[in-house]
């Protein structure tokens, strides 16, 4: 029998309220256009027109130090720990964790070569060029902690299928964060904002995905009032 759902989580969620966005005036600002730049998560997501993206996706000292704290203090992770981070985008968290215990061993995977050249100016190596739906190289429960913020959406439900198998497989583990809706107009301020998200799921669905596919780590959610 498959082990039941890990915990709900709320790590990200107070960060995530501190931005103002205006949805519709996204959704009317050429976003078929704007969608095909952003999904080739390149220095236009990050670093362009916040019409494609971020905006501007710069390091601010101690923003993700709270999410850090939290990950360290849930899952026990000391300078012994090694966590890997799937869709680490700029490492920006990692680095956080690494600032909080820098004997650790720290690993990030993204699709985005802008995006892991920053990263690799802190972590080298350790932050490889690596689709979140391709089988991961490591072996099995290789990692004491893997996470997944803001990444795993932004796949095909067959892509998510491989992508939370191998989360599960490589981590004894796990916390994923994804964008998700309570209500309708939750609903369509998520798909008026969303330049790459492909799957959108209630909670009701992600929990049915995340069951479907044996991920039985921790989770959270995102929500666009």
């Amino acid at each position: 029998m498959p082990e039941q759902l890990g915990r709900l989580r709320d790590f990200v969620t107070p960060l995530h309220l501190r931005t103002a966005r205006d949805y519709q005036g996204r959704m009317v600002d050429d976003k078929v256009h704007c969608m095909e730049v952003a999904r080739q998560y390149e220095k236009e997501y990050w670093d362009g027109d916040r019409r494609y993206g971020y905006g501007g996706y710069r390091y601010i000292p101690d923003r993700w130090k709270p999410v850090a704290e939290a990950l360290i203090a849930t899952y026990s992770l000391d300078n012994s720990s090694s966590v890997l981070d799937v869709g680490c985008g700029k490492g920006f968290l990692l680095y956080e964790i690494q600032k909080l215990i820098p004997g650790s061993t720290l690993m990030g995977l993204d699709v985005s070569n802008h995006g892991i050249n920053e990263a690799r100016e802190r972590f080298g190596r350790q932050i490889l060029l690596h689709r979140a739906e391709e089988a991961y190289s490591f072996p099995d429960q290789h990692f004491d902690l893997v996470i997944s913020l803001g990444c795993l959406h932004n796949l095909k439900l067959p892509q998510l299928e491989v992508a939370l198998s191998e989360v599960q497989r490589v981590g004894r583990a796990a916390y994923v964060m994804v964008e998700s809706y309570r209500n309708e107009q939750e609903l369509f301020n998520l798909q008026c904002w969303a330049l790459t998200a492909e799957s959108f799921l209630d909670p009701a669905e992600w929990a049915w995905m995340y069951k479907k596919c044996r991920y039985h780590g921790d989770y959270e959610f995102i929500y666009f009032s």
